[in-house]
């Protein structure tokens, strides 16, 4: 899903399917290289997307915490050359409230446009084949 703070736009979370999960560790082996595999193809939709709409689109960083919200979920954040060079090269987590919860961030109808690109992306990876 599209995240809600959209300060570094693109930035999506995978939910895992069953919120009794805690940690990837919790799960089968299958199930984790499914999760991770499921990571990765939203990564490359975001990587693809961001990079189409902002010039200045540098990498993905991914982070699977849980210290808040105790099920399986990860964190995929687009990041971009235009970031302060103070946060350029931290986590996520370094930005301030103030510019991380601001109001003209929070994911409303001015996203519609990157969230149907993402969901395009995503639809179109998912239905390709990449393996050999």
């Amino acid at each position: 899903m599209i995240g809600d703070a959209q300060f570094l736009p693109g930035y999506c979370v995978l939910l895992t399917d069953d919120p009794a999960v805690d940690r990837l560790t919790d799960l089968p082996r299958s199930r984790r290289l499914a999760f991770l595999a499921d990571m990765d193809l939203v990564g490359e939709a975001v990587a693809t997307v961001c990079a189409r709409f902002d010039g200045a689109f540098r990498r993905v960083n991914y982070a699977i915490l849980g210290n808040l919200d105790p099920y399986l979920h990860a964190h995929i954040h687009a990041r971009y050359e235009w970031e302060p060079a103070d946060l350029a090269n931290k986590p996520v987590s370094h930005y301030p409230r103030e510019v991380s919860s601001a109001a003209s961030s929070l994911l409303g109808p001015q996203h519609d446009a990157l969230r149907a690109a993402l969901t395009a992306e995503l639809t179109r990876l998912m239905t390709t084949s990449r393996e050999p």
